[in-house]
C-alpha cells in the first residue's frame, strides 16, 4: 500500500472529504503504455550494487515511432532550434511521439516565453469570478478524462489544478467568457505539460486558436460551424446533398471543435495526437478534420435512413477505431485545395443568397398577412354594412307600420281584449 504524504487542497479535494461526493473509482492495475520512453542520459546517476534494481519494463516501440522519436528529440535539442521543422514533425505521421516532448515542443509551436509565466493570482481573487460555480461543478464531473487507477489524492489535487488553471485564464482575460467544454482542452494540456505550461498554453490559445468559442454569444462558434458543408460540398456533392435532405445541420460537431475532441474520444493517445495537429496548424484545422471524419463514414451515412434524429446521433459518436492519421492527412489536403479563404467567399456567397432568400420570404409572408388581413376587414364591414341596413330597414319598417296604425284605438282594443 502507497504511503500519502499530504492532504490534497482545495475545493474539490474539500468536498470530497466532507461531503464524499467524488469516490474512489476502481483501479486497473499492470496497465501498460505504447509510449517510447526515453532512455537514461550518459550522466544519469546509475543504482550502486547495494542499492537494488528496479526491473524496467519492456516497451514494445515500432522502429517507425523510435525513428520519430529521435527526430523530434533531434530537432529540440539542436543549437539552432527551427520552429518550421518541429511543426512539420508535430503534423507528420505520429505527431510529438510523447509528453515528453510536447512540454518542450508546444510551447515553440504556439511562440511562448516560459521564463516570464505570470504567478497565480490570490485564491480569494479566482473565487470572485462569475464563473467559479460553473467552472468547479464542471470539473466535478470530469472524473473521465483523468487515468484509471490514479489515487484519488492525486487525482483530487488534479482537478483543484486544473480549477485554478482556468480560473487563472479567465481572471487575466476579462473579455474571454467560460464555455462547458473548455475544461476538457485545459485537462488535456494539464495532464501532458503540468500546471504552469498548460496554463500558458491555454492562455495564448484562448486568444487565438479557441478564441471564437469565448465570445458571450454563439455566433461566432456558427460561423466555423458554418464551414463544413462547404467542404463536403467540394469534395463529395452527393453526400453534402444527402446531409442537407436530412436537415441534420451542423449542431453534431459542437463539442468535437469546442474541446478539441477532448470530449467525445476515449484514448488520451488519440487526444494528444490531434492537439499535436492542432497546435501545429490553423486554427480552422479542427473544422477541416470534422469533414474529413465525415467523409470518411460516408457509407454509413448514406447508409442511414434520410432523417435528421437518425443521422445526428450517427454522426455525433465519434467510433475509437477510426484511422486517426489518415484522417489527418485528409484534413490536411482539405485544407490545401480548399482553404478558408475561398470558403469565406462562398459562405459569403451562400448567406448573401439565404438572405435574399430570406428577405424575400418576409416580403411575401407580410404581403399574404396584409392581405389577409384586408379580406377580413371587408368581411367586418359586409357584415357592418348589412347590421345598418337590416336596422335601417326594421327602423324605416316601423315607421311605416306606426304611421298607417290608429295607436289608441289598437291600444284600447289590446287592453280591452
Amino acid at each position: 500500500m502507497s504511503t500519502r504524504k499530504g492532504k490534497a487542497k482545495g475545493p474539490i479535494a474539500q468536498k470530497s472529504r466532507d461531503h464524499g461526493s467524488l469516490r474512489r473509482r476502481s483501479t486497473t492495475a499492470g496497465q501498460t503504455t505504447n509510449e517510447y520512453t526515453e532512455p537514461p542520459d550518459a550522466n544519469t546517476t546509475m543504482p550502486s550494487p547495494q542499492t537494488p534494481r528496479r526491473r524496467r519494463r519492456r516497451i514494445n516501440v515500432s522502429p517507425s515511432k523510435k525513428g520519430k522519436y529521435i527526430r523530434v528529440k533531434s530537432a529540440l535539442n539542436s543549437e539552432l532550434i527551427q520552429v518550421s521543422a518541429i511543426r512539420q514533425l508535430a503534423i507528420s505521421t505520429g505527431g510529438l511521439v510523447n509528453d515528453h516532448l510536447r512540454k518542450k515542443a508546444w510551447p515553440l509551436l504556439v511562440d511562448l516565453d516560459l521564463e516570464n509565466i505570470p504567478p497565480k493570482p490570490d485564491a480569494q481573487l479566482l473565487k470572485e469570478h462569475r464563473d467559479y460555480t460553473q467552472v468547479v461543478l464542471d470539473v466535478e464531473r470530469s472524473l473521465k478524462r483523468f487515468p484509471p487507477g490514479m489515487e484519488d489524492d492525486k487525482r483530487l489535487a488534479l482537478q483543484d489544478k486544473l480549477i485554478d488553471l482556468i480560473l487563472r485564464v479567465l481572471v487575466r482575460h476579462p473579455e474571454l467568457h467560460y464555455y462547458q467544454g473548455y475544461h476538457d482542452i485545459c485537462v488535456t494540456f494539464l495532464l501532458a505539460v503540468g500546471e504552469d505550461i498548460a496554463f500558458a498554453l491555454v492562455d495564448k490559445l484562448s486568444t487565438t486558436h479557441l478564441r471564437a468559442y469565448m465570445d458571450a454569444t454563439m455566433e461566432r462558434t456558427k460561423v466555423v460551424m458554418n464551414y463544413l458543408n462547404p467542404i463536403v460540398a467540394k469534395a463529395n456533392p452527393e453526400l453534402e446533398k444527402f446531409l442537407q435532405r436530412s436537415e441534420v445541420g451542423t449542431m453534431f460537431c459542437l463539442s468535437w471543435l469546442i474541446t478539441w475532441y477532448g470530449h467525445v474520444l476515449n484514448e488520451y493517445r488519440h487526444i494528444v495526437r490531434l492537439y499535436d495537429f492542432f497546435i501545429a496548424c490553423h486554427p480552422l484545422m479542427p473544422i477541416y478534420l470534422a469533414a474529413a471524419i465525415v467523409l470518411h463514414r460516408e457509407k454509413e451515412i448514406l447508409s442511414c435512413q434520410c432523417e435528421m434524429a437518425n443521422v445526428h446521433q450517427l454522426l455525433s459518436r465519434i467510433p475509437d477505431d477510426l484511422p486517426f492519421e489518415q484522417l489527418i492527412s485528409k484534413a490536411g489536403d482539405l485544407f490545401l485545395q480548399y482553404p478558408p479563404t475561398e470558403l469565406i467567399s462562398d459562405s459569403a456567397a451562400a448567406t448573401a443568397a439565404a438572405v435574399r432568400d430570406a428577405t424575400q420570404a418576409a416580403l411575401k409572408f407580410a404581403a399574404e398577412k396584409k392581405a389577409r388581413e384586408a379580406l377580413v376587414i371587408r368581411r367586418q364591414n359586409r357584415k357592418l354594412a348589412l347590421k345598418v341596413t337590416v336596422v335601417a330597414l326594421s327602423a324605416i319598417l316601423a315607421g311605416y307600420l306606426y304611421s298607417t296604425l290608429d295607436v289608441s284605438a289598437s291600444w284600447e282594443a289590446w287592453f280591452h281584449s
